[in-house]
């Protein structure tokens, strides 16, 4: 199974918004846009596969400065295996998570990793596009660490926790992020289209679980 990078991430079309005389990063080097067309409406709105929910998941995002961080968790009934298989499963992400458009490895190291995706949030009218190279770092099966070396962002880091509940038989499974790219965001349509990314992409990552839990060996 190819492997490659994962963060909560989106589709791009061929847009620029940028702002020239931005500050950037200074580990963060522009990358060339990439000229991909996804339609995918709204990323991450809470829609769980019906027939297997998972239990308690949500997702949050507010504004820090000029970041927006997102958190979100749910309970799987999966084994651990399973939800480290998909997490890990980078190159086909976009078989199963809305608004993926490309997930590329270029290179892995032991358990580090350099991951290539573009995307884009979107909410009602408005769209914004996200192009990054990501060092992915596995920690298996605990955890999955990525930030952002090169692309249209200023920051972005995200980390994905597993933890197992052997008492329900169930994995607990978190997200956390922050992202702060190098166009302005409206105040609160820039907000909401993240957190709706988030939620949609978060819930099909869930479900894509759940999927396979269904027909893995018990």
């Amino acid at each position: 199974m190819a492997r490659g990078g994962a963060a909560l991430l989106l589709l791009v079309q061929p847009r620029r918004h940028r702002h020239a005389g931005r500050r950037r990063c200074d580990n963060v080097e522009r990358v060339q846009p990439w000229s991909i067309s996804w339609v995918v409406a709204v990323l991450l709105a809470v829609q769980v596969a019906p027939g297997r929910a998972a239990e308690d998941l949500s997702v949050e995002a507010e504004r820090r400065g000029e970041r927006v961080a997102v958190q979100a968790r749910a309970q799987i009934s999966a084994p651990v295996a399973v939800v480290w298989e998909v997490l890990t499963d980078y190159e086909h992400l976009p078989r199963f998570i809305p608004g993926i458009a490309k997930s590329v490895v270029l290179s892995r190291d032991d358990s580090r990793l350099l991951v290539e995706q573009s995307g884009e949030a979107r909410f009602l009218v408005f769209s914004f596009p996200i192009e990054v190279r990501l060092e992915v770092t596995e920690r298996p099966p605990q955890s999955i660490s990525s930030r952002a070396v090169a692309g249209n962002v200023r920051h972005m880091s995200g980390r994905y926790e597993i933890q197992p509940d052997a008492d329900r038989g169930t994995v607990l499974l978190r997200y956390v992020g922050e992202i702060e790219p190098d166009f302005e965001l409206p105040p609160l349509i820039g907000v909401a289209a993240l957190r709706s990314t988030a939620t949609e992409q978060f819930t099909a990552m869930v479900a894509e679980i759940e999927r396979r839990a269904a027909g893995a060996p018990k």
